[in-house]
């Protein structure tokens, strides 16, 4: 039960009393030895939460919720897109299960500040993997299946694992694809040799097992069942990798303690969650949010998790949803425009448990938003967060009973506990600029990088002072604390010296009824320095695309003359990356060469 009922006594107990504030959250996990202090300065000038404080996080996601009831509760639900399965599993299950596959992972060498690469499609035996490193203190390290074989090197070499574990195949659409040639020329290519490889066969697509190297997934699951291993607080959990703004893939290392805690809170603060309750991500495990949402904090917090394999369609999510009395989707605007694209000629549908529905990943637009609320016939919200911080920045809060202001129902909403934000402007007098983050961040985000070997301080997100996190993201602050989102750094364009988001010409075009997406970009121009580029993705199946001259004249008679734009360009799709994000700098790189 929340102590706050509303959004600004809630804020105030975090701001005005954080260390009392974090030691209450705590309270909502188990410890094997409490904390006796919430947050601590490390000697690398980056911050550790309830240091010294022992706890295991395997322990809090599936054993004590055996222990108090819920053995036969549904722990993970599990449905493919690709092969049309599906898989209930208990907790009382996922526990033997776990434990087992610990216990396999112990035999095969692995201990506590081993690092484990997981290479797997969005599966019930990836969650069990992850959560049996968790039981032994071991570091998961979740690739995304997909990944060719020279990136999954790059990640060996990086992290220099103990054992990998992968599936004998995923899918691309319904087409199963070997896992083993990229695992082999990933293998070949690395310095690092890992000691063991496990396969989990799939009926698709058997692989055939090298002796002395390889080990069958389910064979070590009959292994002596492993108990869980108490670790510190400030111990790496996992560490899952992030191009970022630097191109260069980083390791995000995640603790164990403060972890457990923000997404305990997170459940019910933000999503409006209690035990029991059924919560539905579409993303892949091999992202933040499925490693957040998919596993730990539905799992942590005692209810049933939803994951998907593959992309799912606006059918196949109904039928979950009610199957499962879904009560809280969390899904991209991607997957609703996609849903949007399929609904245009369906009949109405009816989402009786379903009570709220997040987006998050990358810009939604009103328009898409008020189509989702009259689809869902629900409240439809977006909220902000990254990799690095493995839950949300800003959000809505539905576990508070005072009610929002309207206004905010658009935006990305109000920053969340521990989050201290302002503006740092590139030109004096903007209300827009760099959105930064005062340290210390709060509970759950990243302990730092990983770097030759060890957890470093993440000195790439650092100001000059020292004191402050950078976003890379551009936004303003409202006077109602409201955030709104402008793009990333280098997606803003400087037209005559003047700034203008991508997004906010984005947001204007995506209210044409017969643009489906779209992305604007910043070119070279002589004489204004820059201008936008639009790429625009039209409805499918219409006879008349969008007519450019509409689309130029509605920018103009929202921003005015001024942005320059122009050149319209329609495109069949958008670039995007593995995750769904559309990649801007992509399109501008084309324009340009």
């Amino acid at each position: 039960m929340l102590p706050w009922t509303s959004y600004e006594a809630m804020s105030a107990a975090a701001r005005l009393q954080p260390e009392s504030f974090w030691l209450e959250a705590a309270q909502r996990i188990t410890w094997k030895q409490p904390p006796a202090t919430a947050c601590r300065t490390r000697p690398d000038g980056w911050h550790d939460w309830f240091a010294g404080a022992t706890l295991n996080t395997c322990h809090n996601a599936v054993d004590r919720h055996v222990e108090s009831g819920r053995v036969g509760q549904a722990a993970l639900v599990w449905h493919s897109c690709a092969t049309q399965e599906q898989q209930t599993i208990t907790y009382g299950v996922l526990q033997g299960r776990v434990a087992g596959f610990a216990g396999g992972l112990r035999a095969l060498g692995v201990e506590k500040g081993d690092r484990v690469l997981i290479s797997m499609p969005t599966m019930i035996e990836t969650a069990i993997a992850m959560l049996a490193c968790a039981r032994l203190g071991a570091v998961h390290v979740v690739v995304f299946a997909g990944y060719a074989g020279p990136e999954l090197a790059q990640r060996i070499d990086d992290v220099t694992p103990k054992v990998i574990i992968t599936a004998s195949c995923s899918f691309q659409g319904r087409t199963a694809i070997s896992s083993i040639p990229a695992l082999e020329q990933a293998l070949t290519a690395a310095s690092h040799a890992p000691l063991a490889c496990i396969v989990l066969q799939r009926a698709a697509c058997m692989a055939k097992l090298l002796p002395g190297r390889d080990y069958d997934f389910h064979t070590l699951e009959l292994a002596s069942p492993a108990a869980p291993v108490s670790v510190k607080a400030e111990d790496p959990l996992y560490i899952l990798h992030t191009s970022g703004t630097t191109g260069k893939a980083k390791g995000i290392v995640r603790d164990n303690g403060g972890h457990a805690v923000a997404l305990a809170l997170s459940m019910e603060l933000v999503y409006g969650c209690q035990p029991g309750d059924t919560f539905f991500t579409t993303s892949d495990l091999g992202w933040v949010v499925g490693h957040s949402y998919g596993i730990y904090a539905p799992l942590i917090s005692g209810c049933t998790s939803i994951i998907v394999e593959g992309a799912v369609s606006t059918s196949a999510l109904h039928q979950l949803c009610l199957e499962h009395s879904v009560a809280c989707l969390f899904t991209t605007p991607t997957q609703m425009r996609l849903m949007r694209q399929e609904s245009r000629h369906a009949p109405s549908i009816i989402w009786p448990t379903l009570a709220r529905i997040f987006v998050a990943g990358e810009y939604a637009d009103p328009t898409l938003l008020d189509w989702a609320r009259a689809f869902f016939a629900k409240p439809v919200v977006n909220h902000w967060w990254q990799t690095e911080t493995g839950w949300s920045i800003t959000a809505h809060f539905f576990g508070l009973s005072a009610p929002e202001p309207s206004s905010l129902k658009n935006e990305i909403g109000r920053p969340a506990p521990g989050f201290h934000l302002s503006i740092a402007s590139a030109v004096p007098g903007e209300p827009c600029g760099e959105i930064m983050m005062a340290l210390p961040l709060p509970p759950g985000c990243l302990a730092g990088l990983w770097r030759d070997h060890a957890i470093r301080a993440p000195e790439l997100y650092l100001d000059a002072t020292r004191h402050y996190y950078r976003s890379f993201d551009e936004g303003m602050i409202g006077t109602d604390q409201a955030v709104r989102m402008l793009g990333r750094s280098d997606d803003v364009i400087k037209v005559s010296g003047r700034r203008i988001s991508g997004i906010q010409i984005e947001k204007i075009i995506a209210t044409h009824p017969a643009v489906h997406s779209c992305a604007v970009v910043a070119v070279a121009d002589p004489l204004r320095g820059q201008r936008p580029v639009a790429y625009v993705v039209a409805e499918a199946g219409l006879s008349d695309p969008p007519a450019v001259e509409d689309i130029i004249m509605a920018v103009n008679k929202t921003l005015g003359r001024w942005t320059g734009l122009r050149d319209i360009h329609f495109v069949e799709s958008l670039p995007t990356t593995k995750s769904g994000k559309i990649t801007r700098k992509s399109l501008a790189n084309a324009r340009g060469s």
